[in-house]
């Protein structure tokens, strides 16, 4: 058996951000050839390596956690900061060596970066020999034939319609417990920082039938939990051809929980002008539904949330935190944070840090403002807030954060949870480790209670980090 490695070193995820992950499931040997694949970014991301993967299996191509051996070299990339992408160049640069030595390697871009720099990677760093845009991957087969051939092959062409729904994911993630399941692709939020609506293209729903599908197969393969994945879920709509019911993501989501009640359901991720009431009531209406949004603000200003163009202000964001508390009071809720946009005064930081307040947000991902290329930002506004003030707005935010995130944590102290199994606790192998209802991570002890990964415990929590709840099993 082979294994399949990929790296995940996520830059601006919509959930678990800044982690670095390595992931392996087993596939079949022996391959006469084999690919090597490393991602970088959203979770978005991370599905899309699964499918990547899906489609390089059935053209015969093994997987491989050790590069030296690798035939094909792709790098899954994000364009959403600067930090980001300078880290993708970093590895092409370590990847030239690898070619030196073996010229006949291939070496590919994937992603968002692949379709924001198009021919700069082939003409100018003259370091890959494919560059592959989000919505091209069925067309990686031929690519790489001609590449082979000595031809640089490109392809960043953006589809109104792909969503590879016929494509069966390789499961990168070898818990064997949770997946992610894309149900839709594209942006049409034209945020002004943002680059996804240019990298990623128009939005796109998933055909129905097959998310649930895909789902259902999952639950029957022993998976306990599926995150619905979309650049704004909330906006799913779908209805087939022939006229039959138009399901929106309310119902979407109603019909996944209804696949089994030993199935959680979580999704990411939710614009702030999008979540409605009927997904709220959905959600309170199914205990496997889990109680966790993430719903990200950017700024606590309504003068900078409208250059930011998120179409809402500061009042309406809070009311619609309020409305989530008052239908899910025990709701977990997590953010996205831009320090330093363009022209940000003191005055509207204090806007945000006050809104933070009011929020306490469980988990929030925090960063100060990269401009992108490309976007309506960069073309209109000037940059103009200075980088030591911008990391100075930031650490202000980041400390009152974690207090609020250990507030958080130690609310929850006394209580008792129900926790889903991933497995072994990074710390210990005698301990379990899994998260509950509002995506907290809890530990503890495995004990002689017969459990495994997979399974449902509840978990009376006793302590707490800033990070971890520390509980006992009481009954599973």
């Amino acid at each position: 058996m082979l294994n399949l490695e990929v790296l995940i070193n996520k830059e601006h995820d919509e959930s678990r951000q800044g982690e670095a992950f390595s992931t392996q499931v087993q596939i079949p040997a022996p391959y006469a050839k084999h690919f090597y694949i490393e991602s970088y970014g959203c979770q978005m991301n991370f599905a899309d390596s699964e499918i990547v993967a899906s489609i390089l299996q059935q053209e015969g191509f093994g997987a491989t956690t050790n590069i030296q051996e690798a035939d094909l070299i792709f790098l899954n990339t994000c364009s959403i900061r600067e930090k980001a992408e300078q880290t993708v160049r970093n590895r092409l640069q370590h990847f030239k060596s690898l070619k030196e030595a073996n010229p006949a390697v291939l070496v590919g871009v994937l992603g968002c970066m692949a379709e924001r720099l198009k021919s700069k990677f082939l003409e100018e760093e003259k370091l890959v020999d494919l560059v592959i845009g989000p919505d091209a991957y069925r067309t990686i087969p031929g690519l790489v034939r001609e590449a082979e051939a000595g031809q640089k092959a490109v392809n960043v062409l953006l589809s109104r319609d792909e969503t590879y729904a016929d494509i069966s994911p390789v499961r990168l993630n070898s818990n064997g417990v949770t997946a992610f399941v894309s149900i839709m692709r594209g942006c049409n939020n034209m945020c002004s920082f943002c680059v996804v609506p240019f990298t990623r293209g128009r939005e796109r729903s998933r055909d129905a039938c097959s998310i649930l599908s895909e789902c259902s197969s999952l639950f029957d393969q022993g998976y306990r939990e599926v995150t619905l994945l979309g650049q704004n879920v909330d906006s799913y709509n779908w209805a087939d051809k022939n006229g039959g019911e138009l399901i929106t993501f309310a119902k979407l989501l109603e019909r996944v929980a209804q696949i089994s009640p030993l199935l959680r359901v979580r999704f990411s991720t939710s614009h702030p002008k999008d979540i409605t009431d009927e997904v709220l009531l959905t959600m309170a209406a199914y205990e496997n539904i889990c109680n966790y949004i993430h719903l990200p603000v950017q700024s606590g200003s309504t003068r900078v949330l409208q250059m930011m163009n998120r179409t809402y202000t500061r009042e309406w964001y809070l009311n619609k935190v309020d409305r989530i508390r008052q239908i899910l009071p025990d709701c977990g809720l997590s953010t996205d944070v831009i320090a330093g946009f363009c022209s940000e005064t003191e005055e509207d930081h204090q806007f945000t840090l006050a809104l933070m307040e009011h929020c306490k947000y469980d988990l929030a991902y925090m960063f100060f403002y990269s401009e992108r290329p490309g976007t309506l930002a960069a073309r209109r506004y000037k940059d103009d807030v200075p980088e030591e003030v911008k990391k100075r707005r930031l650490q202000e935010i980041v400390s009152l954060h974690r207090e609020h995130a250990l507030q958080s944590m130690q609310k929850d102290v006394g209580k008792t949870f129900t926790v889903l199994i991933e497995g072994d606790s990074k710390r210990s192998a005698q301990a379990w480790a899994g998260r509950n209802d509002q995506n907290k991570i809890v530990v503890f002890p495995k004990g002689e209670h017969g459990l495994r990964k997979g399974d449902y415990a509840r978990v009376h929590v006793y302590d707490c980090t800033s990070a971890t709840l520390l509980g006992n099993v009481v009954s599973h």
